[in-house]
């Protein structure tokens, strides 16, 4: 029976150290709600760690711990020792994944040390899911420290499904490109069946970098990874609404709203609740509050802030600066602003339990989230269901990734303090009414997509993707297709070879001295066309003279120009469609300015056709070029019989009566062929494909929805096959 295993850097379940023994304490945190009723299946387990060092523990201690673990909370530990917390916790997630994926690159540490533990971790986190590994497993990874972690369990279980998810920003690509094992870290991830983020900006930058750094284009978010294809997908994580909604009924709660009601510190409340971090953006809300006091004098002694900010990272010297920084804005802003009867920001550097939290929720006016990037930010989302039908304001930054959920919030820039004072005073001024109808928005939203309909949504997303990537590798000429075809190549006696040139037979070189045929591909050719049952024919768009230069000695048939001329062996070239490329001058112009335009491309003008090639483009703007040259053409071509069709990283302009399909015809239509096999990689391949008969073998070299019966992922592929075959 397949089961469910969740793997993060912390289990489920935290493991501590007291005089009386150890005390095991199940999260209470969103993830650990959220994968609840996962968990609930019988064979489910959460693998991670304890959070004791396993230094610390003897041999006896370690088993005792394990045990109780996997016997009592389906968890199982493991090891970290003090040093790997050192290199690969604090060094290499905290020291150069967090503060590079939030946009604070000058605070990162780049270590090789630190990343040869990063990828020791991993490995160990691999071997100890391998023990319980089977196929049709679901295995769903979380977070940046376990990036590596898919590709590790994808290769020793291809059957297996695995999700990955991450829980903080994915950066730009201009941003990532700094880690000097990006690669690595981008490889680890494609090894996921789906990849998701909290929000569209991610992905985004997840699916640029994976072009631009290894080269795999995307399609509608599925990105074409060597034999497998990749779901990216936006899962904007949940809470527990009812939680958060129903807490205001709890007697902890209605006690501590009294309190808060007794000595309540001014009329309003302005609440601020965060995990000391650089990336809160805590000193710009401090100095944004100030200048709204300078602005607003009229709200002195009527509005105060609450700020609760929780110790984080206590040792790190960014973080100890940060707290003084902190402090001493508290003080300046309370020294300056303070009267007898009034205290404008109540500092508190711990954290607050549940029910003090959701009873500040329920009071405060406005909370104030000012975070200068943010994966999320799950606060936010508790302050709207906490706060029902009562009146309240999120004033939020744009670089949150919940401000893409709460649209109906006031919505500033974190490095504006400005604007972020402005804001205060928005909401401060907003009739309940509309606090009331606004919140009422984001409710139902939030009430739909909760932390559980986020976990399941995931998990169909997870199996969705499965099952249409196997749609692909049904396909894959492997295993009994491949022997069936290799019988029936075998046990013919007429043969037909239709093989695609560029991107079929070599991988497609966008200039044409770099596409001469290597010695191992002339002698393949050659033993296959020496074959007397076999008729083989070479297919290309280039011109008559490529093909008589580099193939016209191997005895082959050959196709030139996308189906203009056509060469049986031993015979002179023949025309076969009336083409009068008179539309080349017009349309010429205009693909050789998009080449001047756009580094990297190239125009080639072709004996019948036209093509702006982008192999060394930047993927990003060869995009938006792609599109304006396809509109440019389509303006000046009606007139002309033309077609344009996108290749390999190259569009193209060749006449709409030229076609491979139809020059194949007069092999196939005229010969009772017993064996016909076709090769290619591109649309017109796939014209090629459509029109052959039902008993033919057509193959696709790459990944994608195709005509063909079965595909191979690369040029090598097929050369491997066809020399089985000859």
């Amino acid at each position: 029976m397949a089961k469910t295993i969740i793997v993060s850097n912390r289990m489920s379940t935290s493991v501590s150290r007291s005089e009386q023994g150890f005390t095991f304490t199940p999260s209470v945190g969103g993830l650990a709600t959220g994968l609840s009723s996962l968990r609930k299946e019988k064979s489910s387990l959460w693998i991670g760690w304890s959070g004791l060092p396993s230094d610390t523990l003897t041999q006896d201690e370690r088993n005792s711990i394990a045990t109780t673990l996997r016997s009592d909370h389906k968890c199982v530990p493991v090891d970290l020792s003090t040093e790997d917390l050192e290199k690969f916790y604090y060094g290499f997630c905290n020291n150069i994944v967090w503060p590079l994926f939030h946009y604070f690159p000058t605070y990162v540490t780049y270590d090789d040390e630190y990343w040869e533990s990063y990828r020791e971790v991993n490995e160990r986190f691999f071997e100890r899911i391998k023990q319980f590994l089977e196929p049709e497993d679901i295995v769903w990874v979380h977070d940046y420290q376990l990036m590596l972690l898919p590709a590790m369990i994808k290769e020793h279980e291809p059957q297996a499904r695995v999700g990955y998810f991450l829980h903080i920003p994915f950066p730009s690509y201009e941003v990532f490109r700094l880690l000097p094992w990006r690669q690595e870290l981008l490889r680890g991830l494609l090894g996921a069946d789906l990849v998701g983020f909290h929000t569209y900006d991610y992905a985004r930058h997840f699916l640029s970098s994976t072009r631009r750094l290894l080269g795999y284009d995307h399609d509608l978010a599925s990105v074409r990874y060597e034999n497998r294809m990749v779901r990216v997908d936006v899962f904007p994580m949940g809470i527990d609404y009812e939680r958060y909604a129903n807490s205001i009924n709890l007697p902890a709660v209605r006690e501590q709203i009294a309190q808060i009601d007794a000595d309540r510190p001014a009329e309003r409340i302005i609440l601020s609740v965060d995990r000391l971090d650089y990336t809160k953006g805590i000193p710009q809300r401090l100095r944004a509050y100030e200048r709204f006091l300078e602005r607003n004098p009229h709200y002195s002694g009527k509005v105060s802030m609450i700020m609760i900010v929780a110790p984080s990272r206590t040792a790190v010297p960014q973080y100890q600066e940060l707290r003084r920084e902190v402090d001493e804005l508290v003080s300046v802003i309370n020294g300056r602003f303070s009267t007898i009867a009034w205290t404008p920001i109540h500092y508190f550097y711990r954290t607050f339990p549940f029910e003090q939290l959701c009873a500040l929720y329920s009071e405060a006016d406005v909370l104030l989230v000012t975070a200068l990037r943010d994966g999320m930010n799950l606060i936010a989302k508790e302050f709207i269901a906490a706060k029902g039908d009562t009146p309240g304001v999120i004033v939020v930054s744009e670089t949150a990734g919940v401000a893409r959920e709460l649209s109906e919030a006031i919505i500033v820039n974190a490095s504006s303090v400005e604007d972020i004072a402005h804001g205060l005073a928005t909401a401060l001024d907003m009739p309940a009414a509309e606090q009331v109808e606004r919140n009422g928005r984001m409710q139902e939203r939030l009430r739909r997509y909760d932390i559980h309909y986020w976990a399941t949504d995931f998990i169909e997303k997870l199996e969705s993707a499965v099952e249409h990537q196997q749609t692909y590798l049904s396909k894959r000429l492997a295993g009994s297709t491949r022997r069936s075809v290799a019988n029936a190549y075998a046990t013919a006696e007429r043969r037909l070879i239709l093989l695609d040139y560029d991107g079929t037979l070599l991988p497609y070189m966008d200039r044409p001295d770099r596409a001469v045929p290597d010695a191992d591909l002339r002698r393949l050719i050659v033993k296959l066309t020496a074959n007397r049952n076999n008729d083989v024919v070479l297919i290309s768009s280039r011109g008559r003279e490529f093909m008589t230069e580099h193939l016209g000695e191997l005895g082959a048939g050959m196709i030139a120009s996308h189906g203009v001329w056509t060469r049986r062996a031993g015979e002179e070239w023949e025309q076969l469609v009336p083409v009068e490329p008179d539309w080349k001058s017009e349309l010429a112009p205009i693909m050789q300015l998009h080449a001047d335009r756009t580094p990297g491309s190239r125009f080639e003008d072709k004996e019948y056709g036209l093509a702006w090639h982008y192999q060394g483009s930047e993927p990003d703007l060869a995009f938006i070029r792609v599109s304006e040259l396809r509109d440019a053409l389509l303006s000046v071509s009606a007139n002309h019989n033309v077609t344009i069709f996108e290749g390999n990283r190259v569009l193209e302009v060749k006449s709409a009566l030229a076609s491979k399909s139809q020059a194949a015809a007069t092999w196939h239509e005229h010969t009772d062929y017993d064996f016909i096999l076709a090769a290619g990689d591109d649309q017109t391949d796939e014209e090629l494909f459509a029109s052959l008969p039902e008993r033919a073998h057509s193959i696709r070299i790459g990944l994608g929805m195709t005509n063909a019966s079965y595909f191979l992922e690369n040029p090598g592929e097929l050369r491997s096959f066809m020399g089985e075959l000859a």
